[in-house]
């Protein structure tokens, strides 16, 4: 990889910020003037503030610039929402972007992701520095990525930098388009564009204190308890001031005391493992919530149980045998798959559907039974086209008991070219999936994100 070049990014002009209604009305007129696809970008304060709102929304038009907008000046956005709601939107990984522009009025119809769609077209690195030099031949610094958006004046280096981002999309979407059209991906790529779009929103977890960092050295009910009401208390201090959580008082600080149990405020205030800025500021708040969780009747289950939940695969041999020899031999021939089409196995299908579809399979096995099963998952069409033969295959394969290793049969009989010879790079492919299963238990998470 090349250095980043300070040059490219020096020599761009002077960034100013859209605060004022008049300015913003112009800048929509102009954007509506344009032509081509819109490429769209915001930027959170994500790890310092609580909300996950835009504190900048950037904008570019062929034929009429980048605009960078300050979202709390501003406020209403219909009118920018009127002058490109059919257009094309295009982004580098939407679905971070998505939630914090609909939070303002701004909701694409139709959108073209350059992360995904670098996914799809199989690039080693995905990051939008990454896929730019790789199609566009320019290395940028990336230097202000996790960045304090909330501040202000924000300074002109993070505003060129904020610019870029979608300066450069409209040239990345049409050289992505030729790539994907080349390999035959562009069906595939609009269909993955209109799933981004249509996501609902995950629901709220019912016990999101239990994702403490640490949580495994607690023992005991009463030591959940002060941890749960010590991660409430923060919750509420976090949403009133709009800091992040962890900046007031850490994980670690809430595991320390929750583990400790002091037994009055004189000894939380002496727990040196109880740290944090806001930890000696707001010591009532937490004295009040430690003194809570000692005295509650109120305990929590040691184990969680809020959201219904499939078993780790490593567990799954002893308590479901026959869904271990299912997803084992399912997982080598989904992964074999993946490397035929030159794909991350998880964009071909996320690792939860293939483990749902394995735990509680169709009553009868066929591609067109299974097919179905993967789309009451939301598989997409295109998925399932590529993976309900090879699943429904690996099931009959997994209920043949004279076979003592099933995922290895499947592998061998699924990576092959249409000639009939052995597709190494499959095989290799699905063998080393399997092993990775088998290792950990985990299969790698479903489409994340990288960002910009």
């Amino acid at each position: 990889m090349t250095e980043p070049d300070p040059a490219y990014e020096a020599a761009h002009a002077a960034v100013h910020v859209i605060e004022s209604r008049e300015e913003y009305l112009d800048a929509v007129a102009r954007i509506a003037a344009g032509t081509g696809p819109v490429a769209v970008d915001a930027e959170r304060a994500s790890g310092y503030r609580y909300s996950q709102r835009a504190y900048l929304i950037q904008v570019f038009r062929r034929g009429s610039g980048s605009f960078l907008f300050d979202p709390i000046a501003i406020g209403d956005f219909s009118d920018l929402q009127a002058a490109i709601v059919d257009e094309e939107w295009v982004f580098h990984a939407a679905s971070q972007d998505l939630p914090c522009l609909r939070e303002v009025g701004l909701v694409p119809t139709r959108i073209f992701d350059t992360e995904l769609g670098a996914r799809i077209a199989g690039f080693p690195r995905v990051g939008l520095g990454a896929v730019v030099e790789q199609l566009l031949g320019i290395t940028l610094a990336k230097a202000h990525s996790a960045a304090d958006w909330s501040t202000r004046p924000l300074p002109q280096a993070w505003l060129v930098y904020a610019a870029l981002d979608v300066e450069l999309l409209p040239d990345l979407r049409d050289s992505l388009a030729e790539v994907l059209e080349a390999a035959g991906k562009t069906r595939i790529a609009e269909e993955e564009f209109a799933a981004v779009l249509a996501r609902a929103p995950k629901p709220p977890r019912a016990e999101p204190w239990r994702r403490l960092s640490g949580m495994n050295v607690l023992r005991g009910a009463r030591a959940l308890a002060i941890a749960r009401s010590l991660w409430q208390a923060r919750d509420v201090y976090a949403q009133e001031t709009d800091i992040a959580p962890g900046r007031t008082i850490p994980d670690a600080a809430i595991v320390a005391a929750a583990a400790a149990a002091p037994a009055s405020r004189a000894e939380l205030s002496a727990l040196k493992t109880f740290t944090g800025r806001a930890s000696r500021s707001e010591l009532d708040r937490w004295w009040a919530a430690v003194e809570e969780g000692r005295t509650t009747e109120d305990l929590p289950r040691l184990r969680g149980g809020g959201e219904p939940s499939l078993p780790p695969p490593r567990a799954w041999a002893d308590r479901n045998p026959d869904a271990d020899r299912r997803y084992r031999a399912a997982r080598a021939a989904v992964t074999a798959r993946a490397a035929e089409l030159d794909l991350p196995v998880e964009n071909l299908l996320t690792p939860e559907t293939l483990r749902l579809v394995s735990w509680n399979p169709p009553a009868t096995v066929a591609t067109e039974t299974v097919g179905a099963t993967l789309a009451s998952h939301d598989a997409r069409p295109w998925q399932v086209e590529e993976t309900a033969s090879v699943i429904a295959h690996a099931f009959e394969v997994a209920a043949d008991r004279s076979v003592a290793d099933p995922a290895a049969v499947v592998t061998a009989t699924t990576a092959s070219r249409p000639d009939g010879e052995p597709d190494d790079a499959a095989l290799d492919a699905a063998q080393q999936g399997d092993a990775a299963l088998v290792a950990d238990g985990q299969p790698d998470a479903a489409t994340g994100t990288t960002g910009s």
